[in-house]
């Protein structure tokens, strides 16, 4: 008779942990995590494809910045696009400010920041008052029109030669400063 008993309190806990076990997944449906990021190998999971990508943005009828690639891997969940031969024009107060292109970038389609990275080489940015700066790694973020790096930078044009890490970059006041460790070397002025 006791065994009758707790074969049937058994079956009541079963039911009970299943019932549980079924709301858990019902609540928790549709808070489950999405899918991981995408790495840059994963064509299969990628939303789209695209082929000479390019991307402008902009403010009014003015154009803020564009960016154009050879192509584009659009992930839409993640908000974001992994590009590759990447060529970013950005636009100040004067018309074209800085152009840089780079191997590899993301833009993220939500917030419309971006970044570049060089595999070997350096980026290489070239602004419109005859700088050129080297860097490795350069950030977008485009609600404050600011380009950054923490990497070592180097700045060379007109006479000037400046080295240290770290850039910030501010396309509204057009100034541009090397953060930390900054050398900067003279040439002299030719005749």
């Amino acid at each position: 008779m006791w065994e009758l008993v707790a074969r049937r309190i058994l079956l009541a806990l079963s039911v009970v942990l299943a019932s549980f076990l079924g709301y858990l997944l019902f609540v928790n449906a549709d808070s489950a995590p999405a899918s991981r990021p995408a790495a840059p190998g994963s064509l299969e999971r990628a939303d789209a494809k695209i082929s000479e990508f390019s991307f402008t943005q902009t403010k009014g009828d003015a154009i803020q910045w564009q960016v154009q690639a050879k192509s584009a891997r659009l992930f839409e969940q993640e908000k974001k696009a992994l590009l590759s031969t990447v060529d970013v024009t950005l636009y100040g107060v004067q018309g074209k400010e800085l152009t840089v292109s780079g191997d590899e970038g993301t833009l993220d389609t939500a917030t419309k920041n971006f970044t570049l990275v060089n595999r070997q080489d350096p980026l290489v940015v070239v602004t419109s008052s005859g700088y050129t700066i080297y860097t490795n790694h350069l950030a977008w973020t485009d609600a404050t029109r600011e380009i950054r790096t923490d990497d070592p930078v180097r700045i060379v044009g007109n006479g000037l030669a400046v080295t240290g890490r770290g850039l910030l970059g501010r396309l509204e006041s057009e100034e541009f400063e090397v953060l930390e460790d900054v050398h900067v070397d003279v040439a002299p002025a030719s005749s």
